[in-house]
C-alpha cells in the first residue's frame, strides 16, 4: 500500500505542479505546489487517525483540489487521467463562478457533501492549511470574513472526519488571534 501511494502521490503532484506552472501562493511567493503538498500531508496524517479511510482517493483529490478551479485544466482531460471519482471530488471542491460570488462557497459545500468523505477531509485540510497569517494586504474586514468563512466549512463539514475538525477548530481560535494585530 504504501509504495501504491507514493507512486500515487508523485505521479498526481506531477500532473498538478505541471498545470499550476509559476502560480505562488497568495501573499508570499511560494511556488503554489507547496499549497497543495501541505493539503496532502494534512490528508497523510489524517489516516493515522481515520478508520476505513480511502487514502489514494484522497491523496489525489488533495492535489488536484485546486486545478480546475486556478488553471487552464479541463474536467474531461482530469477524467481521462485520474477517473470518473476523483474528477468528481475536485469538481465539487470547485467553485461556481457563475454564481454570484456570495453563493459560491455554499454551493460547493453542498457538493461536497455529496460526495465521499474523503472530499469533506480535503475541505478541511485545505482550510486548515489556508488558515497561515493572512496576507499583509489584507484589511481587518477580509480577515473577519476568512475566519467566518472557515467556522461555516467547519459547522457544514464537521461530522465528514473528527480528527480534520479538530484541527481545523484549533486552526479557527488560533487565526482569531490575528484579527487584533
Amino acid at each position: 500500500m504504501i509504495t501504491q501511494i507514493q507512486t500515487i502521490y508523485q505521479q498526481t503532484i506531477e500532473f498538478a505542479a505541471q498545470r499550476h506552472g509559476e502560480q505562488k501562493i497568495s501573499g508570499n511567493g511560494i511556488p503554489y505546489v507547496v499549497h497543495l503538498s501541505n493539503v496532502c500531508m494534512e490528508i497523510l496524517f489524517t489516516t493515522q487517525e481515520t478508520d476505513n479511510f480511502d487514502l489514494p482517493l484522497a491523496v489525489q483529490v488533495a492535489l488536484l483540489h485546486d486545478v480546475l478551479e486556478d488553471t487552464q485544466t479541463q474536467e474531461d482531460e482530469l477524467l481521462k487521467r485520474f477517473g470518473r471519482q476523483v474528477t468528481s471530488g475536485v469538481k465539487a471542491l470547485t467553485k461556481n463562478d457563475v454564481l454570484p460570488k456570495e453563493e459560491r462557497m455554499l454551493d460547493s459545500l453542498r457538493r461536497i457533501k455529496q460526495q465521499p468523505k474523503e472530499v469533506w477531509a480535503v475541505k478541511l485540510a485545505d482550510r486548515i492549511t489556508n488558515l497561515q497569517p493572512p496576507p499583509l494586504h489584507w484589511n481587518q474586514a477580509k480577515i473577519i470574513q476568512y475566519r467566518d468563512e472557515a467556522q461555516v466549512i467547519y459547522d457544514e463539514l464537521k461530522d465528514g472526519n473528527a480528527y480534520l475538525a479538530e484541527r481545523l477548530k484549533s486552526e479557527i481560535s488560533k487565526y482569531a488571534i490575528t484579527i487584533v494585530r
